[in-house]
């Protein structure tokens, strides 16, 4: 039985430690079925079935009926297997999403224009980037006066770990409409410029955005 398994080497504890690509494919479907028999585990039951279905081929295919005809595979269990090869049919026919592309600071100006020129309080957020320069992902990082000890850098790289970001871009407005940095501005930005590079990520700009006009901290020599 399972419990007899030594615990580094049941399914469910090996892909927490290597990750479910180490795992067999026996593996992981004992991992979607939980429990075996009385008589049998369910690593044993997931070979079986799969033997019976001459691998994955056939069971991407299989019925409710046909699933609940193997011995130890219940409605519950049969429902629960559909449900996951479905998922996995659907994602693999998801279209790859068309990402706008950011190539120089009013490309990036003009993505976040509309929804800051007239914010009222400073919103400070970040564009995480791929190696294409595509926007992976857009988040606010803080609401409130710009400072260097309240705009931590660890908040900005943890999101850009995350997203497997390759660079980012940081913009922050200015409620006054006058895009012109200030010298919190600046030390912010040299800041997570040091930061990021020593963890090999890249700041490729910082835009201070007004009201339809902004101001790019790296054409203004600060990165």
């Amino acid at each position: 039985m399972i419990k007899d398994v030594p615990k580094e080497e049941r399914p469910r504890e090996r892909l927490i430690e290597l990750g479910p690509s180490h795992l067999s494919n026996q593996e992981l479907l004992a991992i979607l079925l939980g429990s075996g028999t009385k008589f049998e585990s369910v690593v044993d039951l997931s070979k079986r079935l799969l033997v019976h279905f001459e691998g994955l081929l056939l069971l991407k295919d299989a019925s409710v009926e046909e699933l609940r005809a193997i011995r130890g595979i219940g409605l519950a269990k049969a429902v629960l297997l559909i449900a996951a090869i479905e998922l996995g049919k659907r994602m693999q026919q998801m279209k790859p999403v068309e990402r706008y592309m950011i190539r120089s600071p009013e490309d990036g100006a003009d993505f976040v224009m509309e929804e800051m020129r007239d914010l009222k309080q400073e919103h400070f957020i970040c564009l995480f980037l791929n190696t294409k320069n595509q926007v992976l992902h857009r988040q606010t990082i803080f609401i409130g006066s710009l400072n260097a000890s309240i705009v931590h850098p660890r908040e900005v790289f943890k999101e850009a770990v995350k997203r497997s970001a390759a660079s980012i871009i940081c913009a922050h407005n200015h409620p006054s409409g006058d895009p012109t940095p200030s010298q919190e501005d600046i030390h912010v930005t040299r800041r997570l410029q040091e930061c990021g590079k020593m963890i090999g990520i890249e700041l490729l700009d910082h835009l201070v955005i007004g009201d339809r006009k902004f101001i790019s901290l790296k054409e203004k020599g600060y990165l």
